[in-house]
């Protein structure tokens, strides 16, 4: 092949097809950073599509690629197979011909998507004709219309890889459609164009009740293009929507209730995220646009109602816990906060939902300000955070504002930290140590079997500090453990906390129990000749 020679088309989605075929998704993401590091250092191509290259790893490694034979293709790294050198080595080859690097490093959900249908002469007339009939109909369209015209608009896009590049194109494609929209129907359609676009990127690969069954992960620069996508979404939903003035919108308000309701319900989840995304902005959208400008109760009692019928018909595929996390917020919203309760314990069975949609409930009641109800959630969500591993640091975060404002709530907050034990012990042990519990925090220590060895020499210093009393039968019991260890590894242990020790009987003025407690610890240990010789040099004894 020629330094000169052009990859044609056919060429180019066989390359993409084999791609997929003989790598895996996150050899190809590691190929993609190698190619983004500059590490193909050299690269040369010949007769017949063979090429060759030297890729920098841990050292260099010499690939061979031919387009022709891929099978035969290798490197002389340590991988058996395909690897993340090949890999950027044809990265390298695609931006040298001008082509898709995305493309090749998504190859794995490329080579699923159907082709573009060939370029017609008269599209660019029938698009600027279509563009011109929409702009008509869009400010009188329902919700339901607004979503088909912006399938229209957005089919060209089909084809191509979901990523950001394809969040951008299509965002840009459909607002060129927009206008003599007033400011809340302005909004409104911005929203659905993002809630389109998300739903398109939350497509499974496997269509229908399948993906449902088993599952599915999303790729890596779908991923980052829902992730943006969503921080728009909810950036949006948090600006008021002008009802007030506005109050001919309220049908495409309920509208949008509906749509999110039927798309939440319907909703598979990425199984390597479980990352909320639609039930997420069915919250938001009440609580930021409904609530402020309902009258009265008479629309979440009226949405608990379709949540409760649509309950009797829900097909398999369907998100029981998105119903029931539905049905939830709207007794939360009615104010009856056991019948809220009674929802989310259900929801959170097996296989459960994402801690940030119960930590959602605590937002709205820390911001009014309804303390001695925040607290009564806080100690009934708290079990149910514990069904999987989850930071909890807002979850304490919501505690400490609660009883800043009602200290009588302290107790509970113990309570309820305490009976989500094990998995609650990073927050109790800091929450512990913030509130001056040093008691309470040694306790729990000593209980877990931890030893000073299990922390920094900072982390112990408040209770040095307020409480050095405390450290003696942590440091006492340590020092046994080591000792019936017998190695000298261990013995030079025993040694490093006597001398903390000695540090903490001078500081607490109880030097006759320290020269009793050295004269008892050398006789006891007399005839253990290595701790004695230890101790003789950390100068404890003669």
């Amino acid at each position: 092949m020629q330094p000169n020679y052009v990859l044609d088309q056919a060429e180019w989605d066989k390359l993409i097809s084999d791609t997929a075929y003989y790598f895996d998704d996150l050899t190809l993401k590691r190929g993609f950073q190698y190619f983004k590091q500059n590490r193909v250092e050299t690269f040369s191509i010949s007769e017949p599509r063979k090429m060759r290259a030297l890729v920098e790893g841990r050292e260099a490694y010499h690939v061979y690629i031919s387009l022709d034979q891929f099978s035969r293709s290798y490197c002389d790294c340590p991988v058996d197979g395909p690897c993340k050198h090949m890999a950027a080595v044809l990265m390298h080859y695609a931006h040298a011909q001008g082509r898709s690097v995305a493309l090749l490093a998504n190859a794995k959900a490329t080579a699923n998507r159907p082709k573009a249908a060939s370029p017609d002469p008269a599209d660019k007339g029938n698009r600027s004709a279509l563009l011109k009939k929409l702009s008509g109909l869009i400010p009188e369209a329902t919700v339901a219309q607004w979503h088909e015209y912006m399938q229209l608009l957005a089919a060209p896009l089909d084809h191509t890889v979901r990523n950001p590049q394809y969040t951008s194109r299509a965002l840009s494609t459909i607002d060129e459609a927009k206008t003599g929209l007033s400011p809340a129907a302005d909004r409104l359609f911005r929203l659905h164009t993002r809630l389109f676009i998300l739903e398109k990127l939350l497509q499974p690969v496997l269509p229908g009740a399948a993906s449902a069954a088993l599952g599915y992960s999303l790729g890596y620069y779908t991923a980052i293009a829902l992730s943006e996508l969503r921080t728009d979404i909810f950036s949006l939903l948090q600006q008021p929507l002008p009802l007030e003035t506005e109050p001919g919108e309220w049908p495409r308000v309920l509208d949008t209730v509906s749509h999110l309701r039927q798309a939440m319900l319907e909703e598979t989840r990425d199984r390597s995220r479980d990352q909320p995304h639609l039930s997420a902005c069915y919250d938001l959208l009440w609580r930021h646009w409904i609530v402020p400008s309902a009258d009265g109760n008479a629309l979440f009692s009226e949405e608990l109602e379709t949540l409760q019928q649509t309950e009797i018909g829900l097909k398999a595929a369907h998100s029981r816990q998105a119903l029931l996390l539905a049905k939830g917020r709207m007794y939360f919203l009615l104010g009856d906060d056991q019948a809220a309760w009674e929802q989310l314990r259900q929801a959170s069975e097996r296989p459960g939902v994402h801690p940030d949609e119960l930590l959602s409930f605590f937002v709205p009641l820390s911001q009014a300000g309804h303390w001695s109800r925040l607290t009564a959630w806080l100690a009934e969500i708290g079990p149910l955070l514990t069904s999987r591993l989850y930071n909890l640091s807002d979850y304490a975060r919501y505690w400490m504002d609660a009883v800043r404002q009602l200290p009588e709530s302290e107790p509970l907050m113990w309570d309820t930290l305490s009976g989500m034990l094990p998995l609650s012990s990073e927050i109790y042990e800091e929450l512990l140590l913030q509130y001056g519990k040093w008691r309470e925090w040694m306790d729990y220590q000593l209980a877990s079997g931890k030893i000073p060895a299990d922390f920094r020499v900072t982390d112990l210093q408040p209770l040095e500090k307020n409480a050095p009393e405390l450290l003696l039968p942590f440091y006492h019991q340590a020092v046994e453990r080591f000792v019936l260890e017998k190695n000298r590894h261990s013995y030079k242990s025993a040694v490093k906390l006597i001398k903390r020790l000695a540090k903490l009987y001078k500081k607490l003025k109880r030097d006759d129990r320290w020269e009793e407690f050295m004269d008892a610890f050398t006789s006891r240990n007399s005839r253990l000749r290595a701790l004695q010789e230890e101790l003789r040099k950390g100068k404890l004894i003669p």
